[in-house]
């Protein structure tokens, strides 16, 4: 049950289940009422955004989500993630930051950033 997980683990559960294209299963176990997003590119509800999860996951069935970092403060989460829309994509670093309202997630903000094929950062993104 996820009044057991804490909003870490919520969040991190809902990113693997819609990169994984359950993305009406993540909606109904995590997203609370009155939910809004700010990606730019869609309108601000959830039905907007969920509707371009579904989307995505037809268009990339073999989209993978790697956790490498996150972090819980109160009632906020933050997820640093490698995204690959598919096995060849080298992806991008995301990062989804998440608002908890009564144990279910109300607000989401998402920044992500191509990994380039040559960089001069010996460090990588992760």
């Amino acid at each position: 049950m996820k009044a057991n997980l804490s909003h870490k683990d919520q969040a991190v559960s809902f990113l693997q289940l819609v990169a994984s294209g359950k993305v009406e299963e993540a909606y109904q176990k995590y997203i609370g009422p009155g939910f809004c997003h700010h990606n730019p590119y869609f309108r601000g509800d959830a039905d907007s955004l969920m509707l371009a999860m579904k989307e995505s996951a037809v268009q990339n069935p073999n989209k993978t989500l790697e956790v490498k970092h996150a972090i819980e403060e109160g009632e906020m989460v933050t997820v640093h993630s490698h995204v690959r829309q598919n096995p060849e994509d080298l992806g991008g670093a995301v990062v989804h930051i998440f608002r908890f309202q009564d144990n279910q997630i109300v607000e989401l903000w998402d920044i992500g950033q191509p990994i380039p094929e040559n960089s001069p950062n010996e460090n990588g993104m992760f």
